[in-house]
């Protein structure tokens, strides 16, 4: 269980306040207003930003000053952090360890991570001779591989055509499941959050509001998440 106890986090002028509690096994899709501070929320919450208060638990277990490698977390990005100059193997080696050379178990692992994604036989490619769907399939390989608890995407399929897309979104959901990992994806598109989300959270006013049901919010969006959506 994910619980945030008064969480407030300031960059510059800008704050943001969040009280959630019981977050668990399932995909939650957070939305609101560009600006609102969604990307910043997530950072903040995978260590790589600093909180200004609040607490921040797992299981019970106060987390909130652990470094980014220390948390029950794994962090997918919009632009997927794959390094150019490096294999699809090496790639999602980078889970594991950053030597250059691979024990045998570590190459099985990788091999596994990349048959899951559906990527057997791309082991040697560069990011630069994968499609975009590909290389999206490598990053989330990686992050399969870190084998955390909590997964937290930051429009990671943005760039992608509508059909790859919802193939990459139902692959996330078949892993989730399969992991019964608690996800919190960022995303400003209603089908992305109604495609694979049980529950959503809007960011708005400086506030993220506690999940509700997809199919409800989305039947029923809030005034601000109305505005943002364009249906006011």
């Amino acid at each position: 269980m994910l619980d945030l106890q008064n969480l407030r986090i300031r960059q510059g002028s800008f704050q943001l306040t969040a009280s959630l509690r019981g977050l668990d096994a399932k995909i939650y899709a957070i939305m609101g207003p560009s600006g609102a501070g969604k990307s910043t929320f997530l950072a903040a919450l995978a260590g790589f930003l600093p909180v200004s208060s609040g607490t921040v638990l797992w299981n019970g277990q106060n987390i909130t000053g652990l470094r980014p490698a220390e948390r029950p977390m794994a962090m997918l990005f919009q632009d997927n952090n794959l390094f150019p100059h490096l294999s699809a193997e090496r790639n999602v080696a980078l889970a594991l360890t950053q030597r250059r050379y691979l024990s045998s178990i570590q190459q099985e692992q990788v091999k596994a991570a990349l048959s899951r994604v559906g990527l057997s036989g791309f082991e040697a490619h560069k990011p630069g001779e994968l499609s975009g769907g590909q290389q999206g399939r490598v990053a989330l390989a990686r992050v399969l591989l870190q084998d955390k608890p909590i997964l937290l995407l930051d429009e990671p399929f943005t760039a992608l055509g509508p059909a790859l897309k919802n193939e990459m979104l139902d692959l996330l959901q078949t892993l989730a499941q399969e992991r019964q990992a608690t996800v919190l994806m960022v995303t400003h598109d209603p089908n992305d959050a109604l495609r694979i989300a049980d529950e959503t959270l809007l960011l708005s006013d400086q506030v993220l509001s506690p999940p509700q049901p997809t199919q409800q919010v989305m039947a029923s969006p809030p005034k601000a998440l109305a505005a943002y959506l364009g249906l006011e």
